[in-house]
């Protein structure tokens, strides 16, 4: 009996919201998430690039790392002297609702799942690169050395539609990843987040969740300070706000400029 409850609780069906729930404070940094989104993928090895700055190889998100753990080693001075600490994030695609990488691809290669999560189909991608400006939060990337498409987290598309439940969250064996219906991993976490605070941790809080953040983030994260540290933007600020007020200056910019040539059209004619 319990056995079937296991299966019918996480059944996982179309029509539904999914999503991460990452909680950073139990991630020790063992990259298995990296390994397991590679191996089922077949996404290529980044190589072994130290940056000199960490134990990180992978450096960020990108079209060979779908999946990328960061390390931040951090030196505090407390009264008592300095203390030191890691903070460990395994970051990924976000499937944002108001997706900026959907909005801007010309030729349809983009579309958002019958599972609210985003993918590329690679036969429809031509390589164009729009989709890699317009993603506020830099995951998507053209893959130069080798397809020259856009590549990035499906959040396992393949294993969702056959029931199973994504490579990155199976291989965690601290359950940092977790894979489940969005409003059940926010009640999750919100829970995870005031049992956190009520043992002493009262930085922690989610971050991924305010829709004002590209409409709100199908992958969210339970940090303990501040998202820069993450590499990641200040939860109340929308990139993709930024890019309309650009796209708005920019036309405004083209009007006057065409306004700007047919009067010196119109002023060569007359003098002629």
């Amino acid at each position: 009996m319990q056995e079937a409850e296991l299966t019918a609780a996480t059944r996982i069906e179309a029509g539904r919201s999914y999503g991460f729930f990452t909680d950073t404070t139990v991630c020790i940094g063992c990259k298995a998430c990296e390994v397991a989104c590679k191996n089922w993928n077949g996404v290529g090895v980044d190589g072994l690039e130290w940056s000199g700055n960490s134990y990180d190889n992978t450096g960020d998100l990108g079209a060979q790392t779908w999946r990328h753990v960061a390390f931040v080693e951090q030196n505090k001075a407390l009264w008592h002297g300095q203390t030191q600490r890691w903070l460990m994030m395994s970051d990924v695609c976000k499937h944002c609702t108001r997706a900026g990488c959907f909005d801007a691809c010309p030729t349809g290669a983009i579309i958002r799942t019958e599972f609210d999560t985003i993918v590329v189909q690679s036969d429809v991608c031509n390589g164009c690169g729009y989709c890699v400006m317009a993603c506020p939060y830099g995951v998507i990337e053209l893959d130069l050395g080798g397809s020259g498409l856009a590549q990035k987290c499906t959040l396992c598309y393949d294993r969702l539609r056959g029931g199973l439940e994504p490579a990155c969250a199976k291989a965690c064996p601290t359950d940092s990843i977790q894979f489940g219906p969005l409003d059940a991993l926010v009640e999750r976490a919100v829970d995870r987040t005031v049992a956190l605070r009520h043992q002493g941790i009262e930085d922690a809080y989610l971050w991924g969740l305010d829709e004002h953040q590209a409409g709100g983030l199908n992958a969210f994260f339970l940090l303990v300070d501040e998202p820069e540290v993450y590499n990641l933007p200040r939860s109340g600020t929308d990139p993709a706000d930024f890019v309309a007020e650009s796209a708005w200056r920019t036309t405004v910019a083209a009007l006057l400029l065409g306004l700007f040539t047919i009067l010196n059209f119109l002023r060569a004619g007359h003098d002629a």
